[in-house]
């Protein structure tokens, strides 16, 4: 082949299918065929945002080398036909953070700094194919890959970064262990992951919280692994707290709610023990007035901002699918074909129809229930 066919997003919710040339391949780069390519919940305020395209979304990428040069070959240690998750960053790999492990942080990763990155990079970046919702994508040099362990279906791999996000907030960031309990405030896809991350560290008490209308998502939370799912706009969270820890309290919070700003916060640090923790994982788009900030000094609450996921963070979550304990088929509720995009995309939204929790594109297929 030498064009592959792509959803490029033109304008604010509006996409073309396009055909681009497949780019010479360098000694240190690759190509890789899409499989799968999960769509993340920061790909829906991407698309309502016209300004940075024409560019291909999709960041949570699953598929099959197609091409390697010999440099990126040893480097990467992987052959054309191996399976593999891509992480959307391509870190500088030099700097402090990067040696330290924490590329996620590093400037090259940041796109309000004019980064490259999966997913975001415009066309008009040679060579253009930096997004999923497309055929094949180019491996850049810094790019960062993933073996996809055997048995385990490209769909599921697409949840590899959401998933590793999960254990980056609840295992490595949030220190979630044996006997403890964890809430996990806000039952999207990232919410859904801490579950899973939590329940695997050994936490004692999961509680999944949402509101009434995510009925359907706390439900997927129990499948998941939640002992306790609580509807706060119709239940009291303080209440069924303080009952499941006998008053101890929880020991970790992690708030992966959108909106509800010093509200959802202040009444976060009301279900902390004493020197327990509170994880921010989810943007309030505005300063929070009101912060209770007394709780937290009266509490010796740990207070920090999380976001994105490490190297080991996602094998752990690939790991995790290899084991096949959890039923990940939950979390995967639609695939859509290149052709559909713009769908998948108000789906994911929630501007259509209801129940989506991870959705994806696979460009060789089409749509499955």
């Amino acid at each position: 082949m030498t064009h592959a066919r792509a959803a490029v997003q033109v304008a604010s919710k509006r996409t073309e299918i396009r055909e681009l040339p497949l780019p010479e391949i360098p000694p240190d780069g690759g190509l890789m065929r899409v499989v799968a390519a999960g769509i993340c919940g920061s790909d829906v305020p991407y698309y309502a945002d016209g300004s940075h395209g024409p560019r291909i979304l999709g960041h949570e990428n699953v598929g099959t080398i197609e091409r390697i040069g010999a440099v990126a070959r040893e480097r990467w240690g992987v052959a054309e036909g191996d399976l593999v998750a891509l992480e959307e960053y391509l870190p500088c790999g030099y700097c402090e953070d990067c040696r330290s492990g924490e590329y996620r942080s590093c400037s090259q990763t940041d796109t309000r700094a004019g980064a490259l990155r999966y997913g975001w990079t415009p066309l008009g970046v040679d060579p253009g194919l930096w997004g999923g919702f497309s055929q094949f994508q180019y491996l850049h040099p810094r790019a960062v890959l993933h073996r996809v362990p055997a048995g385990v279906a490209p769909r599921i791999a697409a949840l590899a970064l959401p998933l590793g996000n999960g254990f980056q907030w609840a295992c490595i960031d949030g220190r979630a262990r044996p006997g403890q309990t964890v809430v996990v405030q806000g039952p999207g896809q990232q919410g859904l992951a801490c579950v899973i991350a939590a329940k695997a560290a050994g936490a004692r008490t999961v509680i999944a919280t949402g509101l009434a209308r995510d009925a359907h998502r706390l439900d997927v939370a129990r499948r998941l692994g939640a002992d306790i799912t609580v509807q706060v706009d119709v239940e009291s969270l303080d209440a069924i707290v303080r009952e499941a820890t006998g008053g101890a309290l929880a020991d970790l919070v992690i708030d992966v709610s959108s909106g509800g700003g010093a509200q959802v916060v202040n009444g976060a640090l009301e279900l902390i023990r004493k020197r327990g923790t509170l994880l921010l994982a989810a943007y309030k788009q505005a300063p929070l007035d009101g912060f209770a900030i007394d709780t937290v000094i009266r509490r010796q609450i740990a207070v920090r901002g999380v976001r994105g996921h490490s190297f080991r963070s996602v094998e752990m979550a690939l790991a995790l699918m290899a084991r096949k304990t959890v039923d990940l088929e939950a979390m995967s509720t639609h695939t859509f074909g290149l052709d559909e995009v713009d769908r998948a995309l108000r789906l994911a939204g929630g501007e259509i129809e209801d129940g989506a929790i991870h959705v994806s594109i696979t460009p060789w297929n089409g749509r499955t229930p």
